[in-house]
């Protein structure tokens, strides 16, 4: 498989006061054509602002990302973000909410026609062609989601960076908009790069999946799961992959709290 988007050495953190807080070090990372990666780990370790400075609208202490080869400095066409919020625009109908973003500077040109094709097979693709017009109030929080989903597909992406965006939603909303997405993925030939504190979720999505941990930050495990989707009925293949993340997770708050708080590791 070819890569589409890499890290090399990258650090992240922060300077306050002429101090440096380094989130995370010597980070190396290789997306590939037709690939969903899940990145999980502990709260702090730096998974969001790993996602924004791959998406080019951060920059990293030191390291660089790269884009098919070019250095990456800002965002890119090619490249779509979804957050955590589905941050539509109140004022806005469902389609004009799709349609956000696809004037932005670095936004190729598009006819109006063209533009018009995007916006409807995003939703389409997505499963709201029945609620157009409809406002984001009408909206429940399943459906706002699917809108942002929309809002990336329309720019036509090779690559989606997904910033747990399922994390608010009930159990149900959220398992469907997980096989949505890996529907849509596959549908339009996308690669993923997926945050998310959920291990069930990485499990059922991804087909490598990446903890982080340390201070600062750095990755303590790789998991690849050659597994066909859905994976509703594989629970028994998955089950290994699960405990065998969970211990390593065991182990690494373990190592945290002996080293933070000086307990005796016993």
């Amino acid at each position: 498989m070819s890569a589409l988007l890499q890290a090399h050495k990258l650090d992240i953190g922060y300077q306050h006061s002429g101090k440096v807080t380094r989130l995370m070090q010597h980070f190396d990372f290789t997306l590939s054509e037709n690939e969903i990666v899940a990145v999980v780990g502990s709260s702090g370790v730096g998974k969001s602002s790993l996602l924004r400075i791959l998406a080019g609208l951060e920059k990293p202490l030191s390291g660089e990302v790269t884009w098919l080869g070019k250095v990456l400095t800002g965002p890119h066409p090619r490249l779509s973000v979804a957050f955590q919020d589905a941050t539509l625009l109140p004022w806005l109908t469902l389609e004009q909410n799709v349609a956000f973003g696809l004037d932005f500077r670095h936004q190729p040109r598009i006819s109006a026609s063209q533009r018009q094709t995007r916006i409807m097979k995003a939703i389409e693709s997505v499963g709201l062609i029945q609620h157009l017009g409809k406002m984001p109030a009408q909206l429940s929080g399943g459906m706002a989601q699917r809108v942002a989903l929309a809002r990336c597909l329309a720019r036509l992406p090779k690559v989606m960076l997904l910033d747990e965006p399922f994390s608010a939603l009930d159990e149900i909303t959220r398992h469907d908009m997980q096989r949505l997405l890996i529907s849509v993925l596959r549908q339009h030939r996308m690669s993923a790069l997926l945050i998310t504190h959920d291990i069930d979720e990485a499990l059922l999505v991804a087909d490598r999946i990446i903890l982080l941990g340390g201070q600062p930050g750095q990755i303590m495990g790789i998991w690849r799961l050659p597994l066909p989707y859905p994976r509703d009925n594989l629970l028994e293949d998955l089950a290994k992959y699960r405990i065998e993340i969970l211990k390593k997770l065991h182990e690494l708050t373990r190592k945290n709290d002996v080293e933070k708080y000086n307990v005796p590791d016993v």
